[in-house]
């Protein structure tokens, strides 16, 4: 089993229910942050002492409060904690359910395995870090069900998510091309988005703009 474990988690009451996991796995060091900042500065502390974490389990979404911080979710602390430290396993275990959302953390983030908040998390947890123990791929707590060949949604690029972000904003498309231009993102010729917007329509057989911000919604994107 995992010899030292960061645990980041501002909620106290769920994160005394995961170090009890932890500890029933006989985990002998258990660390536990409320920010992420503070996790960032413990996995380099702790890789300056050699003495590194095994493993990471995060939350993606903290609370801010009075307290200045430069990483404000789970996903910018796991994206932090890859330039130091590459190698850690991490579970994330939050109450997010967008199939986009988790298909994003593990091709891009590499994270081992995802746990959603629930009735039934803390076993569905347990089971995660046993399974990323044992070097397993892409575990999902059962509730989740997806492909992750799903055709669509490997295809969608940050530039469809730019354009759908700026649709479900109220943008038409001179407005989405003018942004794109401040922003020197291309192509941001209003015919380039147009017939992108198109294949977005196709891809996930939306009828209108309505439409297909309601799916990209729906899948996470936006």
């Amino acid at each position: 089993m995992f010899k030292k474990v960061l645990v980041a988690e501002d909620l106290d009451s769920i994160s005394i229910a995961v170090v009890q996991v932890l500890e029933e796995l006989k985990v002998p060091v258990i660390h536990h942050v409320k920010y992420c900042d503070e996790g960032l500065l413990k996995v380099k502390k702790a890789m300056a002492d050699k003495e590194p974490y095994d493993l990471l389990i995060t939350d993606l979404s903290f609370k801010s409060d009075h307290r200045k911080v430069d990483l404000n979710t789970g996903d910018e602390l796991i994206e932090a904690i890859n330039k130091v430290q590459p190698n850690i396993k991490k579970i994330v275990f939050s109450i997010e359910d967008k199939s986009y959302r988790i298909k994003t953390l593990f091709n891009e983030l590499g994270i081992n395995a995802y746990v959603s908040k629930g009735r039934n998390s803390i076993s569905e947890l347990r089971n995660a870090i046993k399974s990323t123990f044992n070097n397993e791929e892409k575990i999902l707590s059962s509730d989740l069900s997806f492909n992750f060949n799903d055709k669509a949604l490997i295809e969608i690029e940050s530039y469809d998510i730019s354009i759908l972000k700026l649709l479900s904003q109220g943008y038409i498309l001179e407005s989405i091309s003018k942004e794109f231009k401040d922003l020197s993102i291309t192509p941001n010729g209003t015919s380039s988005i147009e017939k992108r917007i198109n294949k977005l329509k196709i891809y996930f057989k939306a009828n209108n703009n309505v439409h297909l911000i309601a799916i990209a919604k729906d899948f996470g994107l936006v």
